[in-house]
């Protein structure tokens, strides 16, 4: 009896030791266990983009021509491919943290030398949020900020569904903004004019240089975020053809980050900077095989063609 005793104390014991031990091993694990949310893997995010853009300027170049038949066929196809609210999943997927992240991490580490100024003042500046995917990313959470977000198909309370070509423009100081954010929308714009009527028309929301000197270093700012492709890799389009053409519209580059995905650009609007303005066509300016066709055509107002006409 005493032998059983004792077996069935030390089969208790080595049950209650190895408890203990999962019991520590689990509490010292880090909280990596939990399934991760199914998400579209990188490859396919990238495809779905690359599809939605091609659909869309086929079907531009096509209603450009009159081609109705063809116009309804790539309609179809967007619908079946998703739409717009596949290639918001898609931006939104590329915009996770393991996709290299939230854009505006990026503009906040630009303003951190004034970023003081900024929060001292009494009235905060003003964010024209283009493109806006959600209501949690860096420029938010930063407090800096009073931001208006603006999308062609809201994903979240907070953004305003609308599309910045046709948003009024302004009549009052109130209604002007301090710095404004293309994070990867100039590219979603089917036509190369197109592109460039939004490059014209960011000018006519910005606020005139009425800030302190510290802030006047930076404001009224323009934060651009491009494909890297678009920039490094197109037939009509590099560095040097961007920075003519924002320096016609008066913007002055103030910083330039370049990644394997992306180019993320802060440009300054500065009054009475600008020089005369002038037309970009669409023209190589870096011919080859295996380049891409991303391009904006900037022109004239008809105002700067009739005034240099009478010159």
């Amino acid at each position: 009896m005493v032998t059983e005793s004792k077996t069935m104390i030390t089969a208790d014991s080595t049950v209650s030791k190895t408890s203990n031990k999962r019991a520590k091993l689990a509490n010292g694990r880090p909280p990596t266990a939990a399934k991760p949310k199914p998400s579209l893997s990188s490859k396919h995010t990238q495809k779905q983009i690359r599809t939605y853009h091609q659909l869309n300027r086929k079907l531009a170049l096509a209603q450009s021509k009159g081609e109705d038949a063809e116009v309804d066929e790539l309609k179809q196809r967007l619908k079946d491919l998703g739409g717009l609210k596949i290639y918001q999943l898609a931006s939104i997927q590329g915009q996770a943290n393991d996709r290299g992240g939230d854009s505006s991490i990026v503009l906040m580490e630009w303003l951190k030398p004034v970023a003081k100024h900024m929060a001292s003042r009494s009235q905060k500046l003003r964010l024209l949020e283009v493109g806006a995917l959600s209501t949690s990313n860096a420029c938010s959470k930063s407090g800096l900020f009073d931001i208006q977000r603006i999308d062609l198909n809201s994903q979240a309370e907070g953004i305003t569904e609308q599309d910045f070509m046709k948003r009024p423009l302004p009549t009052h100081d109130n209604e002007l903004f301090d710095i404004i954010s293309l994070s990867l929308v100039l590219n979603f714009v089917p036509e190369a004019d197109g592109r460039g009527e939004m490059l014209k028309r960011t000018c006519q929301f910005l606020i005139a240089r009425t800030l302190s000197d510290t802030l006047q270093a930076i404001y009224p700012a323009l934060f651009l975020v491009l494909p890297s492709s678009c920039v490094v890799n197109s037939r009509y389009m590099n560095d040097e053809r961007l920075t003519l053409m924002m320096a016609s519209l008066g913007y002055v580059l103030l910083q330039r980050r370049l990644t394997a995905k992306v180019v993320y650009y802060l440009w300054q609007r500065r009054d009475g900077f600008s020089v005369k303005e002038q037309d970009f066509a669409k023209t190589q300016v870096n011919p080859g095989a295996g380049r891409n066709n991303f391009s904006v055509v900037l022109k004239r107002t008809p105002a700067a063609a009739t005034t240099e006409a009478n010159d």
